[in-house]
């Protein structure tokens, strides 16, 4: 699946610039703790399963989690991890780098039920509280504590300065230890950034920290990148949840290298409030997108990127910009604004402008698609059809949205036929009526048939959300025959140009191209 990783690796090396931009990390002290930690994280042993992994940590008495703080799969994972050790019947401990050991006190108080969140974060200084705050990440991590009555360790250190990365370490590494050493030999989970937990950062100061006393430790890092892109280049990343990096380190999968940067990138522009979006932040993030899957689907794009608008929450003054450049009779602008407060993102053709509701990658990616079809079918994206061919056409514009976002991040998931079932069976009438219509019309042999056009929906709302089911079902249906070789660079220049004439028959045509049976040596494109 090359194509993919050649977006995905491009949009990486993008990102990676953003976030050198803003951490000053540059030193040569840094650079080389940074070198020391992509040595450990490259190699690929083996694949394991993750109840070998949880088998691991069991065996171990010191466990260092390596912790991404923005995304919250990797607190999600600790949790996990957590809930496993304590099924071991060991006393566990908890260490975190969350908060700094000067605030012990406060995180005792806080797990006896003394103090508020607000009041805790408070006394920790916590520094932000906005839309992308990491506390709801942590915050289970201390409910879980506090419900199994955990001991939780503090084990941050303030310092600056080029020996400040050795020095957290060494603090952190003495708490621990004290921790461990413990005469009931715990189960010491720790989770602490992804580049302390390198073997030869935190796990050897808790070596010397502990003297004599021997302890059986392990290193779990997650999402490491250099591991990640090998498995990504053979093919398995798809597949992989742990591997074997090495004797006693291993790793986790949870979300891909890119996801894991924009998290940051997220947390970075909400916490710099009213700081513009430009080609700095998500609006170049979504021109990058849109120019790899330009360049992936033969598309040109060149002079309507360059006056492509990208409006995100942090414009106030979203529809007297798109009321400027669209030209829109009051009507539209009223529909304009009730699809903004929807919360829901869209690519506008006639103001050639993004309107991004919220920092999701995956969002950005199928607007960034939308663009591109735009630009390779200008304005047969919004003929004029009959309601039925205009329902199926509709389906085919989501399905390469979503498509577009997979190439990006190809563990993204859609809602399946299966969990669409359940909604029908057990969830509000609302969802059951969407459920309904999935269920019907995916079951359809030939979706022109003349009584199949009777099942589609006439309100606009089930007309929406039944077009996005549908679209996302054919979109990751077609992105699975992209990663498997039955789908080229050919076929995907003809699915972004294809201009749709008859909706009904570009779905059908579109559905057998990605249930077709794959060449006896598929390659992917």
């Amino acid at each position: 699946m090359q194509t993919s990783l050649d977006l995905q690796q491009a949009l990486f090396r993008h990102q990676q610039r953003q976030i050198d931009a803003l951490v000053a990390g540059a030193s040569k002290p840094f650079k080389a703790y940074e070198a020391r930690y992509r040595r450990a994280s490259r190699a690929v042993r083996r694949v394991i399963s993750l109840s070998e992994l949880h088998r691991r940590v069991a065996a171990a008495d010191v466990v260092h989690v390596g912790d991404y703080h923005t995304l919250r799969f990797a607190q999600r994972a600790f949790v996990d991890l957590l809930k496993h050790a304590l099924q071991t019947g060991r006393r566990v401990v908890v260490a975190l780098e969350f908060v700094e050991g000067r605030h012990q006190h406060a995180v005792d108080e806080y797990l006896a039920g003394r103090l508020t969140d607000r009041a805790f974060l408070d006394e920790i200084g916590h520094p932000y509280s906005g839309a992308f705050d990491i506390w709801p990440h942590f915050k289970p991590i201390f409910e879980l504590a506090r419900r199994r009555r955990l001991e939780l360790v503090a084990i941050d250190k303030r310092a600056t300065g080029p020996k400040s990365l050795p020095q957290r370490d060494a603090y952190a590494a003495r708490r621990i230890a004290d921790a461990a050493r413990a005469d009931d030999r715990p189960l010491v989970l720790v989770l602490m950034g992804q580049y302390h937990v390198a073997p030869a950062h935190l796990p050897a100061e808790v070596t010397r920290a502990l003297g004599a006393h021997a302890r059986r430790q392990l290193v779990v890092f997650q999402n490491p990148e250099g591991a990640w892109w090998k498995l990504a280049r053979a093919g398995q990343v798809d597949a992989v949840d742990a591997i074997e990096l090495s004797d006693d380190v291993l790793a986790l999968f949870n979300a891909s290298p890119i996801v894991c940067q924009r998290t940051f990138l997220d947390y970075c522009e909400a916490e710099a409030g009213d700081a513009p979006v430009d080609d700095g932040g998500l609006a170049g993030t979504v021109r990058t997108l849109a120019r790899e899957i330009a360049r992936l689907t033969g598309v040109r794009i060149k002079d309507q990127l360059a006056r492509l608008e990208v409006l995100t929450p942090n414009e106030l003054d979203v529809l007297d910009r798109l009321r400027r450049r669209g030209g829109f009779s009051k009507r539209e602008l009223g529909e304009l604004e009730q699809h903004v407060l929807s919360g829901q993102s869209a690519f506008i053709p006639r103001a050639n402008a993004i309107w991004l509701s919220g920092f999701s990658l995956n969002h950005a990616a199928e607007e960034a698609a939308h663009f591109v079809r735009h630009c390779a079918v200008g304005s047969a994206m919004e003929q004029s059809r009959r309601r039925t061919d205009a329902f199926w056409a509709r389906c085919v514009e989501e399905a390469i949205a979503f498509f577009g976002s997979k190439l990006v991040n190809p563990r993204r998931t859609c809602t399946s036929l299966t969990t669409w079932a359940s909604h029908f069976l057990h969830d509000t009438p609302g969802l059951k009526a969407t459920a309904a219509f999935v269920l019907a019309l995916s079951s359809a042999p030939d979706v022109r048939h003349p009584e199949v056009r009777r099942l589609v929906p006439t309100g606009l709302e089930q007309f929406t959300a039944v077009t996005h089911a549908m679209g996302y079902l054919l979109g990751a249906a077609l992105f699975e025959a992209h990663r498997t070789g039955r789908l080229d660079r050919a076929d995907l220049r003809a699915l972004f140009t294809d201009p749709l004439p008859e909706g009904a028959a570009a779905y059908e045509r579109w559905s057998k191209r990605a249930r077709a049976l794959p060449a006896s040596n598929p390659k992917a494109a």
